[in-house]
């Protein structure tokens, strides 16, 4: 049997999950653990890159980042779940690595450029976060990964750990390997009012969310906003609404409401109404597990404990080799 590629990825704790975490990179890291040995660590030092001000909430974001993970299928059994700040040879690699990144290199860093002007409340003119891409590239090549799943907003990314990687095998030999994008499909999802779905836009369903109130933020989503009242057509292509219904509404449903929609047969009341309830449907096992999970929390914690060491066990080895690559 050929040896499982590895990959790996992770979040940052900046708050609870929500179902745009979920179709954008959850739902794909489920199903990628039975074909990939994988790593998925809570990358709480990078949630310091913009939230270095208010340091608070970040360990109760932690376990609720590992409560969401469990809840949603990640297995602990299947894959490495691990806390990025357990594991101190991050640090000492990433260390290592800004000896050796051109700083023009982070300058030309696309998110860089981007969150600056997005975020332009917070002050970002620290260190931390220019060089957080060095610290993203330690995270993914300590594992030695072969891969990792993104988006297409992430691959300039992995193009420059791939380049770090490369700066640091010619200066002190191969020790890494160069890893790739794995670009994972993700579905359609915005937040109730259209924007993209974040915890800051106030417009988000979120995993730990009770039937009350998805049901709730539901009946406020904005649906197709030239349909002023029952007796006009709708247009299910521009309706939100209609995109959750695709993900949680079955074949049948969906083609049962587009049709009634542009015919102006069923109103949007009775539409946000029928979705709601296979999105929560749809959310149940979550739910459920979730509920487990918190029921047991000392479970939760061996999990942490047990994902840290086998990560451990990988970074130390890693570092052995980098040290003795470097001579020092």
């Amino acid at each position: 049997m050929s040896k499982k590629k590895r990959i790996l990825s992770g979040m940052r704790p900046t708050g609870p999950l929500h179902l745009g975490n979920l179709q954008g990179a959850l739902a794909n890291w489920v199903t990628m653990q039975d074909d990939y040995e994988c790593f998925f660590f809570i990358a709480d030092w990078h949630a310091l890159t913009t939230d270095y001000e208010n340091t608070d909430s970040v360990s109760d974001y932690v376990k609720n980042v590992m409560l969401d993970w469990l809840s949603a299928g990640l297995s602990p059994e299947k894959s490495t779940l691990f806390v990025q700040s357990h594991i101190k040879e991050h640090a000492e690699l990433f260390l290592l690595l800004s000896m050796i990144t051109p700083v023009p290199w982070l300058e030309r860093n696309p998110t860089y450029k981007d969150q600056i002007v997005q975020l332009n409340n917070k002050d970002l003119s620290t260190f931390g976060f220019l060089g957080y891409p060095v610290l993203q590239a330690a995270d993914i090549i300590m594992y030695k990964a072969d891969g990792v799943p993104v988006g297409m907003d992430q691959i300039p990314h992995v193009e420059l750990t791939r380049e770090i990687a490369r700066r640091f095998n010619h200066f002190y030999g191969k020790v890494f390997p160069e890893p790739d994008a794995i670009l994972t499909k993700t579905s359609k999802i915005l937040g109730l009012d259209r924007r993209k779905m974040s915890k800051s836009y106030n417009n988000a369903i979120f995993l730990s969310d009770t039937v009350e109130d998805i049901a709730a933020k539901v009946s406020q989503m904005i649906t197709d906003p030239q349909r002023a009242r029952k007796s006009d057509p709708g247009n299910p292509d521009v309706c939100n609404v209609f995109d959750f219904h695709n993900l949680y509404s079955s074949p049948e449903t969906v083609a049962e409401i587009n049709e009634q929609c542009r015919a102006a047969q069923i109103g949007c009341v009775e539409c946000k109404k029928i979705m709601g309830q296979h999105l929560i449907s749809a959310l149940e096992p979550v739910r459920e597990k979730r509920k487990y999970y918190e029921d047991n929390p000392k479970l939760v914690a061996d999990i942490i404990v047990t994902g840290g060491s086998k990560a451990r066990s990988v970074a130390q080895q890693t570092m052995e080799e980098v040290r003795s690559a470097m001579k020092i």
